[in-house]
C-alpha cells in the first residue's frame, strides 16, 4: 500500500496538517545531546515545522506530522479506562521516511481506516503508540476506532510470549488433550 500511505502524507502535507522536514539524523541527535547537558526535554522540535521555505534541495526530508503542542490527546481505552497524553510529550513523528518508505505509524493507521477496522484490541506494549495513531486519525478527519489495550501473556522465564517466543505446534496442544 505504499502509494496509497504516500497519497495520505502527501494530503496532510497539502492541509498543513503535515510538513518536510530536512534535519538530519545528527542534527537531532546533536540537539538531543545539548538538551541533555542543559537538563531540558529532548523532544526534538523541529526548525521546519514553521518554515515557509517549500523544499531544500541539498537534502532528503522527511514528512513529519504537525501534532499539537497544547491540550490533550485521550481515549476512552475497552480495557484500561479514560486514558490522556499531553499534546506537548508527543513529537511531530515522522510518517515517511526520507527514503520515501511510510512508518508504521502511518502505515497502521491508513490500513486500518482504508480496512474500515472499527476496534483495535493489542497488547500493552502498544498503549504509546495510539496517542499519535489518534493525531494521525484526527488530522485526516477520520473516525477513530475503539482501542482495547490488554495485558501481555508472558512464560516462565518473565519474557512476553510472541509468535517467536513460547510457541509450540498445534499436534502438542493435541497431544496435552485440547480439542480442536
Amino acid at each position: 500500500n505504499m502509494e496509497r500511505h504516500h497519497d495520505v502524507a502527501n494530503q496532510l502535507v497539502k492541509s498543513d496538517m503535515a510538513y518536510h522536514c530536512y534535519a538530519s539524523q545528527e542534527d537531532i541527535a546533536d540537539f538531543q545531546l545539548e538538551a541533555k547537558k542543559k537538563g531540558t526535554s529532548t523532544i526534538f522540535r523541529s526548525p521546519w515545522r514553521e518554515s515557509t521555505v517549500v523544499s531544500n534541495k541539498r537534502k532528503k526530508s522527511v514528512i513529519r506530522l504537525r501534532c499539537p503542542q497544547l491540550g490533550n490527546t485521550q481515549i476512552n481505552d475497552k480495557v484500561k479506562g479514560n486514558i490522556i497524553w499531553k499534546n506537548n510529550t508527543l513529537d511531530d513523528l515522522i510518517l515517511l521516511r526520507a527514503d520515501g518508505t511510510p512508518t508504521y505509524m502511518l502505515a497502521v493507521v491508513v490500513d486500518d481506516y482504508d480496512m474500515n477496522v472499527t476496534h483495535v484490541i493489542r497488547g500493552d506494549d502498544h498503549l504509546t503508540n495510539t496517542a499519535r495513531q489518534i493525531l494521525i486519525y484526527k488530522a485526516m478527519g477520520w473516525k477513530i476506532p475503539e482501542f482495547a489495550h490488554i495485558p501481555l501473556i508472558h512464560g516462565t522465564d518473565g519474557e512476553k510470549l510472541s509468535k517467536r517466543h513460547g510457541a509450540i505446534s498445534v499436534t502438542e496442544y493435541e497431544t496435552m488433550g485440547y480439542p480442536p
